[in-house]
Order: C-alpha cells, then structure tokens, then sequence
C-alpha cells in the first residue's frame, strides 16, 4: 500500500545517505504479514528486476545509471513520473523444477518468444548453456492496464514460446501466473514449497499429450518419405498391406507411447495407445508443419526434430518427444551402488573417504553447477569402493562419480 511504500523508500534513501552513496543502487527488504520490515541487502548497482520500474515509469535506468557516472545530477522524487499500469517480470531459468530444481545444460535449438512482450536475453537459436554461470537465460517482462492482465499476458506468451535444448521452468511460472492465490497477491517466502505439486504438474493434458504425439509420427514420417531413396512421392503411411499399420514408438516424460496409423479409404486412421484418435482433415503434413483438424478443431503443431528428440509446439503448449528405437542393442547397466553425474559442474567436496562405510542417503560428495551445489547421496548402505574423482575435479554429465559395494555385491 502506499503507506509501506513510502516508508520503504525513506529507509532505502536513509541507508544510501548512511554510506555516503553516490550512484544507480537497489536496496532489499523483507516484509512480514503486518507490515513490519527488515533491511535485507544492499546492491551498489541495478538488478534484474529493474525492467518493472521501467515499464512502469518510463525510465531508462541504465541510461541514467551511465550519467550518473558521467557526473550528471539525479532527478528529484518530485521529477520521478507517476507510475502508470502493473509489470511483471519472470525469470526464465535453465533448470528442472519438478526434479529439485537441477540445473539444464545444452544447446538451444530454437529460442522464440513474442516480442509482444519485453524480453532481455542474450539466447539466440545455437546459444549454448553451459554450466559455469547461473541458470537465468532470459528475463521476461509484461506491462499492462492491471496486474490481472499483466499476468494472463505474461502466461499466454511463455506458454506459446519455442524453448528446445534444455529443460525450463516455463510451464512453472505459467502455473504461478495462472493459480488463484498470486493474482491476489497472498504469496510468501514458502509459496513454491505449498504449491509444489501443483505448479511442477505436467502442463500438457492427457488429450493434449496425445495430439501433439499424432503430429510428432506425421513430422517423422513425412520426413522419413524425403529422404526415401526410392517412391518419394508415395503417401506418408501408405502400406501395400492394409490391416497393418505404420508404428511410431515415442518417450514422453519418462512414459512410453505407441502411434499407430494407415490409411484407410482413402484417410489417414490414428491410434496412440490403442485408443483412436478423432482425425478429421489433414491439411499439412511435413517435417516442420502439421496442420489437421482433430474432433472438429483445427491446430497446427510447429514441429523441430533434432537427433531423436522431437519438439512440438502449439496452442496446446509444449511437448518434447524422444524417439525410442525398434529394435534397441544392448546397453551397459550401472552397478547398483554406481553414483552418475547428472549435469557437467565441478567438484567442491568429497565428504567420505575410499573404504568408508556410508548408509543410503549418506552425502558422499558435492557437486557445484550453475552456482547450487548438488548434494550426491549413497543409495544403499556399503563402502565406499571407489571415488573417481576429487575437489575441484570437472565432471561431465553421465561420469561415473562414486561407486558404493553394498552387501548385495559378489565378494
């Protein structure tokens, strides 16, 4: 309210004064439920939300950050223009909230968001995140009349925006931009932990999930067809046999989905695991566009196919498919008391020593990516058999850091 504003701002000003501060800053603090405040930090220097103020007052301030140094005069409070609408800004984040929040690293494949909105980033399409700096990849910002519209705008752009490389918590900040409790302004320190569940639930719904899959086995097959070296021309699904049809094996958030479909009578029949699905027209089918009406609705699924991963996106949202092979070749399987690294990052600590004897869920060393440290627990009880490596050591995504002989081991 425009009580505890005001009173904020004289303790911001109060505290710059103390320090004989001179320049572009942003006080911190923190506010209880009755209004009360506490000084929290002080940056010498704009942070990332400083984009809200700008939209709201109209004010460069990084441009009056540079005068500053230039030996300009700030402008007084008096000068400061009224602030007119609500912004909101979020933080794009490299990162996979429904397992712990786990750092992403990777290469962009396709960065598209709608310039309808504000968007600072220095992601670009071949953009490669690494694991050396924090997870923040873009800063996305909406103005509007109210904070109601702000937010639904906000929401309606990340949830039609192109992010293919690398995990996101775009689908978290569109449910936290959507749920009830943040448009009216009932949030605190512990809203993540309550809302978990529901703002790491998967944002695709079962029939959206089973659309986007029908477009990801007509983007494959079509491009299957302009590769062909021989009867190019012949229709995607087009068998000599028709009671058997064309099959699509697909991994979606760790489930597996089988897309069957042929044509029949001269149209295309679809099943996704077992259950058909309501196909009216095709319009489009090609490597980077389906377009089909499904249960009397029109949609066209953008499609990006990258090695086995398969990115389809729609007004439905987004979906990442992996294409599982028909016929798999043998693969190695990790010893069970094996501790793999799960994202490049460096080693900052090893707790345990090489023949020690850990219990299940025993820290047994620290890696350090993207500024959080992740914390490698034992997944039995055992001795520590092997530490492959140690403090300050790189390691790469799949290195096989710690291994445990548990009780189960031959010998």
């Amino acid at each position: 309210d425009p009580t505890l504003r005001e009173r904020l701002w004289e303790a911001a000003v109060t505290a710059g004064r103390a320090v004989s501060y001179r320049g572009a800053g942003t006080v911190e603090f923190i506010v209880d439920a009755d209004g009360g405040f506490a000084f929290l930090e002080m940056n010498t220097r704009l942070q990332v939300e400083h984009p809200v103020t700008e939209l709201t007052t109209g004010i460069d301030l990084v441009r009056m950050q540079f005068e500053v140094a230039a030996g300009a005069t700030l402008p007084t409070q008096d000068e400061i223009p009224a602030q007119v609408g609500h912004a909101i800004e979020v933080r794009l984040n490299a990162e996979t909230p429904v397992d712990d929040y786990l750092p992403s690293t990777g290469v962009i494949h396709r960065f598209v968001i709608s310039d309808s909105v504000r968007v600072d980033t220095g992601i670009e399409d071949g953009s490669v995140v690494t694991h050396h700096y924090d997870p923040l990849i873009a800063k996305v910002i909406a103005h509007a009349p109210t904070r109601e519209e702000a937010a639904a705008r906000l929401a309606r752009v990340l949830h039609l925006s192109q992010i293919h490389g690398v995990d996101t918590n775009r689908d978290l900040l569109v449910r936290v931009l959507d749920d009830d409790d943040f448009l009216a302004g009932t949030i605190d320190t512990h809203f993540l932990e309550r809302k978990h569940e529901s703002v790491t639930a998967p944002s695709l719904s079962e029939d959206a999930v089973r659309a986007s899959a029908t477009a990801a086995a007509f983007a494959l097959q079509a491009r299957n067809r302009q590769h062909a070296p021989v009867l190019a021309s012949i229709p995607s699904g087009w068998r000599n046999v028709p009671f058997q049809p064309q099959t699509v094996l697909l991994e979606y958030r760790g489930d597996h989905i089988v897309v069957s479909y042929r044509m029949g009578r001269g149209a295309l029949k679809i099943d996704v695991d077992g259950r058909p699905v309501p196909l009216d027209a095709v319009y489009t089918l090609s490597p980077e566009v389906v377009d089909v009406s499904i249960d009397g609705v029109r949609r066209r699924f953008d499609v990006n196919i990258v090695g086995d991963a398969v990115y389809v996106d729609s007004s439905l949202g987004s979906a990442r498919f992996v294409v599982t092979p028909r016929f798999t070749t043998r693969s190695v399987v990790s010893a069970a008391g094996a501790m793999i690294a799960r994202t490049p990052g460096v080693v900052v600590a090893v707790p345990v020593a090489l023949g020690e004897v850990v219990r299940a869920g025993d820290t047994v060393m620290i890696v350090e990516a993207m500024k959080m440290e992740q914390a490698i627990a034992a997944p039995a009880a055992g001795r520590v058999a092997a530490l492959h490596f140690g403090v300050g050591d790189q390691v790469d995504a799949g290195d096989l850091l710690v291994e445990i002989e548990t009780e189960d081991d031959d010998g």
